[in-house]
C-alpha cells in the first residue's frame, strides 16, 4: 500500500449511546462504558482508556475520516471473507470495537440477520459507513460487554483488542456472550507492527537525549494468543499472521495517518513530549535505514487473525487417547498391503 499524493497502492506479503434490541436482554449494568481509569482487579493498567476514547472520537470528527480508513477497511474485508468461508447463516452477530463499521459494510443480509456494533467512541458510532444489514449501535467498552450469556451466533472484532488492558477478560466476555457452537473471528496488531518507526525513534532519542521511552504501544506475541483463546474457553482454534506494508512520503506522514486512524499511543508510560531535533533525527534515521528506491519509506503492519469456537456437543472431537487401531510404526507398510490387495484381485 502506497500513500503518495492521496493515492494508496496496497500489496501484502504471504502469510508467515447504546440501544437495546427487543428481546436481546442486556445484563444489568449501569453503563456499558467503564468509568475513566477503571479496570478489572486482576488487570495490568497499561493503557489510558479515557484517552483512547478521546483519540477515537477526535479521529471520527475529522472532515474526511475516510482518508485514514484504508488499513481498517482492508482488515475488515479480510474478516468478512472468513465469515463467508463458514457455510451458515448468523441470525445475530456482534462487532466488538467496530469503529465506523469496517466489517459490517462487507457483509450481506443473507449471511447476517442483525448486526450489533459496539464501540467506546460515540462519534465513531454516529459516523458509521453504509451497509445493507440491519444494525444496532451500542456505546460500550470492549472490556465490559453489556450482554447476557449465549446471545450471539457470531462475534467479530477488527484492530481493537490491542488497546484493552485485560485481554484475557475481554476474550472471556466474548466467549460468554456467544451461543454454543458460536464462532469468534478477530484481528489485532502483532508484535512486529511499526518496527521501523519504533527502531528509528529509539535510536534518535538515545543519541539526542541519552535514553528512550516507549512511543509505540506494546503488542501481544502470537505464541500467547492461542493460549489466551484456549484459556477463555474457545476450541478448534486457528491463528495465522499476515503483513501489510504501506509506503509513505516520510515519517511525519505516517504519524499523521496513525493519528487520523485513532491509533496514537495511549500507554500510561508514554513520553508526553519529544523535542523537535529528536523528531527530525528520527525521520532522518528512518529514511536512511529503510528508504525505498523511489524515496518513500515503508511501514509494516503485522496482523494476527484468530478464529475460535464455543463448545457444543455436535462439534467434531478428537478420539480418546489409546483408541487408535494402527500405530505410526505400521504406516510404512500401507503401500505394501495395498499392492498385495490389488494383486489378489
Amino acid at each position: 500500500m502506497q500513500r503518495l499524493g492521496g493515492l494508496w497502492l496496497l500489496w501484502r506479503r504471504p502469510p508467515a449511546a447504546g440501544v437495546a434490541a427487543k428481546g436481546l436482554g442486556l445484563r444489568e449494568v449501569a453503563s456499558g462504558v467503564s468509568p475513566p481509569g477503571s479496570t478489572s482487579p486482576r488487570a495490568l493498567n497499561i493503557f489510558d482508556r479515557d484517552l483512547k476514547r478521546k483519540q477515537k472520537n477526535w479521529a471520527a470528527r475529522q472532515p474526511e475520516p475516510m482518508r485514514f480508513d484504508y488499513l481498517k477497511e482492508e482488515v475488515g474485508s479480510q474478516i468478512a471473507d472468513r465469515v463467508y468461508d463458514i457455510t451458515r447463516n448468523f441470525s445475530l452477530a456482534l462487532d466488538v470495537g467496530c469503529g465506523r463499521g469496517y466489517i459490517a459494510q462487507h457483509l450481506n443480509k443473507e449471511t447476517v440477520g442483525k448486526f450489533f456494533q459496539v464501540d467506546i467512541a460515540e462519534n465513531a458510532l454516529k459516523n458509521t459507513l453504509e451497509m445493507e444489514i440491519p444494525t444496532v449501535s451500542v456505546l460500550a467498552d470492549e472490556e465490559f460487554l453489556p450482554f447476557k450469556e449465549n446471545t450471539f451466533d457470531l462475534v467479530v472484532s477488527s484492530l481493537s483488542l490491542h488497546w484493552v488492558n485485560d485481554l484475557p477478560r475481554a476474550l472471556e466476555q466474548i466467549h460468554y456472550v456467544l451461543k454454543p457452537d458460536g464462532v469468534f473471528i478477530g484481528a489485532m496488531f502483532g508484535g512486529d507492527t511499526l518496527y521501523e518507526l519504533r527502531c528509528s525513534l529509539q535510536l534518535a532519542e538515545t543519541e539526542r537525549e541519552g535514553g528512550f521511552s516507549p512511543h509505540v504501544s506494546p503488542f501481544t506475541a502470537v505464541n500467547d494468543l492461542g493460549h489466551l483463546l484456549g484459556r477463555a474457553g474457545f476450541n478448534t482454534l486457528t491463528v495465522d499472521t499476515d503483513e501489510i506494508q504501506v509506503n509513505y512520503p516520510g515519517m511525519f506522514e505516517l504519524m499523521e495517518d496513525l493519528q487520523g486512524m485513532g491509533e496514537s499511543n495511549c500507554a500510561w508510560n508514554r513520553k508526553a513530549l519529544l523535542h523537535r531535533d529528536t523528531m527530525l533525527a528520527a525521520a532522518a534515521v528512518y529514511r536512511e535505514m529503510y528508504r525505498n528506491e523511489d524515496g518513500s519509506v515503508p511501514a509494516t503492519y503485522q496482523i494476527y487473525y484468530m478464529i475460535g469456537w464455543k463448545y457444543h456437543d455436535s462439534q467434531a472431537r478428537p478420539a480418546e487417547r489409546g483408541s487408535a487401531t494402527v500405530s505410526f510404526g505400521e504406516l510404512g507398510k500401507i503401500n505394501n498391503l495395498m499392492s498385495q490387495g490389488k494383486k489378489s484381485q
